[in-house]
């Protein structure tokens, strides 16, 4: 065995036919026209059904196929999926309770964090607000989704609003460590 590449395998390789299939040469052609037409968005599955719509039936796996041979991709993003909590946190317990009109500030802090597409890459925004103002107290937007983030935002607000005591802080139950956690004091 030369190259790690069995003698048979060669073999094969080398009998193969070497003309090129016309029926094959005429589908990588539409396929190559319909992700044309669609300004390089459409995928596997839209190229698939365009052509099967024309006339021309097209699995969406032979579709996937002839766009890896011709290096095609969908410049199309995929979703973004969100992680729901489905139970409160056991340690944790939800204190605010959904009580959200505050007397005064800075005794009620809620946060969150979403996504950003910056152009080439996702950038994660936690932002803190304090719920008698209903307004930003800090914030963070680091490139990834770790604790880091929260505690970042976190301790922006905290220094922003001059080291507040006995601040409830509310979240989501989210997956970026404990400080994104329901309800907590600071």
């Amino acid at each position: 065995m030369v190259f790690e590449v069995n003698r048979s395998s060669y073999r094969y390789w080398k009998g193969r036919s070497k003309a090129i299939d016309p029926d094959r040469a005429r589908l990588e052609e539409q396929v190559l026209s319909v992700h044309a037409a669609s300004k390089g968005s459409a995928g596997a599955r839209t190229i698939a059904q365009t052509m099967s719509n024309t006339g021309a039936p097209l699995s969406r796996y032979r579709a996937i196929g002839l766009m890896k041979a011709l290096n095609l991709v969908s410049c199309q993003q995929p979703k973004h999926s969100y992680k729901k909590a489905t139970k409160e946190h056991v340690k944790i317990p939800n204190t605010l309770a959904r009580g959200f009109n505050v007397s005064k500030p800075d005794q009620v802090w809620c946060g969150d964090i979403t996504f950003i597409w910056t152009g080439q890459q996702r950038s994660y925004l936690a932002v803190v607000l304090d719920l008698f103002a209903r307004k930003s107290v800090g914030w963070a937007l680091p490139s990834s989704p770790d604790t880091e983030l929260t505690k970042k935002s976190l301790m922006m607000a905290f220094e922003s609003r001059s080291r507040p005591r006995k601040v409830m802080f509310h979240s989501d139950q989210g997956v970026q460590g404990e400080f994104n956690r329901s309800s907590q004091h600071l």
